[in-house]
């Protein structure tokens, strides 16, 4: 089955889902007077379904950047419903790597570690997964071999919606893997839940971990073969790099190790014809859907065709302030930085020595291209200016919105990258690996940040500590860092420091409870099978 992976082609009709009386006194979703009988009629109605599951990781809506969110409530479309945006707000500001100057509504708390079961920006990070479950479940109970028969579906558009059903089926797995990380319990819905006026249950967090798990080993043989699909679209490697992830931190979750599970998965991974792309900076430019030999998963934005102003475009725009012609956009919002602690990972930070280095306040010399890069030093103690995504291309053609406001780079949910250093980390933990093999994978990082074999290191070098640093040199701002040092112990504890960590310009140790965010006081007060989180 081809879809569109892209929000202007997605029906309106898609959102088929009649809303449960606890979702009504949220006012989380929209009301629709269309059925399922007369939306999955046809072949082409379960794919714009399909697009639009797709299409709730990078749009807010089905009109495009505003004007017809999928989440009311009083919520801000671009600010507080998107995926991408909720997911970075959550995982980054609370972290070294990105802080925020605008005092929009309670933003700054995430930074200072000090949010409440009140603010906005954490109940459109609820509302979002719980939303895209939603959905999920209603093409799960569409997509069964019996509604197709009763509809006169068969052949092959039978079969491509049949195997579709285990690509939705691991999207719902991944947004509760999102929920399990940031809340350690959920709102639990699944198409086996018939949709009218109930209360849906609460999930406890070692439940819903061993419900992912099993979900994605129960798919895995029903989804194409890694690197046989559209990109942009889920197969056998993007859930193998999912258990991976989740078994990484499965200490975290459950209180129990599974390393060697993680490394194994990993494995898979990198075994299954995966490589890195050459040249490091090219991964967050608005043509890196050439990336495709890396890339095992991403959300597909374009600046024309999945406006929003809640994907890349954040990332673009958030970290420009004169220099846009840099970025490739018309403007800055003057808005995100990384702090020194992210900065002090790196030995140069030009990135004339490990091109990850992508920090930059570029000077304008009679073209956009020829920049002088100031003192960076400078910079530190206020936060640098991080240049990774730019909605420029590689070949020097236009980008898709000539207007240059909306994003054309695609959001890697999961790289090659990442895989290696999930195999390092779990063998230096303990895990059944070779840590001859790990210390390979980690050059092979660092030969294509370096070009060359100075930046090389050999086995002894190879701790968790080591992986740690060399995770935030590799994957900074792609939503992954407030795991990883929750992971470490060292997100609230004062074992690690970064600027304003806490609300405290040296930074301080906080509240353990800040390990995970609590559940909005709205959703307890319209669901009272809800739990709050210690200490909120």
């Amino acid at each position: 089955m081809k879809i569109k992976m892209l929000n202007k082609l997605i029906l309106a009709s898609a959102v088929v889902i009649t809303i449960s009386s606890c979702a009504k006194k949220l006012d989380l979703f929209p009301v629709n007077d269309l059925t399922p009988d007369k939306v999955y009629a046809t072949p082409e109605g379960y794919k714009s379904v399909l697009a639009k599951i797709y299409g709730t990781l990078n749009s807010t809506g089905n009109t495009g950047a505003a004007g017809n969110p999928d989440i009311a409530g009083g919520l801000d479309e671009g600010q507080q419903t998107s995926f991408i945006r909720n997911l970075f707000n959550a995982q980054e500001l609370p972290t070294d790597e990105a802080v925020v100057f605008w005092n929009d509504q309670t933003i700054k708390d995430f930074h200072a570690l000090k949010w409440t079961s009140a603010d906005p920006f954490i109940k459109g990070m609820y509302a979002r997964p719980i939303y895209n479950i939603t959905l999920i479940n209603e093409y799960i109970r569409e997509s069964t071999a019996e509604k197709l028969a009763e509809r006169g579906i068969t052949g092959a558009a039978a079969t491509d919606i049949r195997n579709s059903n285990a690509e939705a089926r691991f999207l719902r797995a991944f947004n509760y893997w999102v929920m399990l990380d940031l809340f350690g319990k959920s709102t639990f819905i699944t198409e086996a839940d018939k949709i009218g006026a109930f209360t849906p249950r609460e999930i406890s967090r070692p439940e819903l971990y061993k419900y992912i798990v099993d979900e994605l080993k129960a798919i895995e043989s029903s989804l194409a073969p890694a690197k046989t699909v559209e990109y942009g679209r889920a197969d056998q490697a993007a859930a193998w790099a999912l258990l991976a992830r989740i078994y990484l931190n499965a200490k975290v979750y459950t209180g129990t190790e599974q390393y060697t599970e993680a490394l194994t998965n990993a494995k898979k991974v990198i075994d299954a014809g995966y490589s890195l792309h050459p040249k490091y900076p090219e991964l967050f430019l608005a043509d890196n859907d050439k990336c495709k030999d890396e890339f095992i998963f991403t959300i597909n934005c374009d600046g024309l065709k999945s406006t929003s102003y809640g994907n890349t475009t954040l990332f673009v725009h958030c970290a420009v302030g004169d220099d846009n012609q840099y970025y490739g956009v018309n403007g800055g919002w003057f808005g995100y930085r990384s702090t020194k602690g992210l900065a002090d990972k790196f030995f140069d930070l030009s990135g004339q020595t490990d091109q990850r280095a992508l920090f930059t306040t570029p000077v304008y010399k009679p073209t956009p291209d020829q920049i002088e890069l100031k003192n960076l030093d400078d910079f530190k103690g206020n936060g640098l200016p991080v240049a990774k995504y730019r909605n420029v291309r590689s070949d020097g053609k236009p980008v898709s919105d000539i207007n240059l406001d909306l994003s054309d780079v695609d959001f890697p949910v999961f790289r090659l990258a990442e895989m290696y250093l999930i195999y390092a980390e779990a063998t230096a933990r303990g895990g059944a690996g070779d840590i001859n093999l790990a210390t390979t994978y980690i050059n092979n990082l660092r030969k294509r940040a370096y070009g060359n074999d100075n930046g090389n290191i050999v086995a002894a070098t190879i701790t968790p500590q080591f992986v740690l640093d060399e995770r935030a040199r590799e994957l900074y701002w792609e939503g992954h860092r407030r795991t990883d040092l929750i992971r470490f112990g060292q997100l609230t504890t004062g074992e690690y420091l970064w600027p304003w960590k806490g609300g405290v310009a040296s930074g301080t140790a906080v509240d353990d409870k800040y390990n995970l965010f609590p559940v909005p006081a709205a959703n307890r007060t319209a669901n009272p099978n809800l739990t709050q989180n210690i200490g909120y």
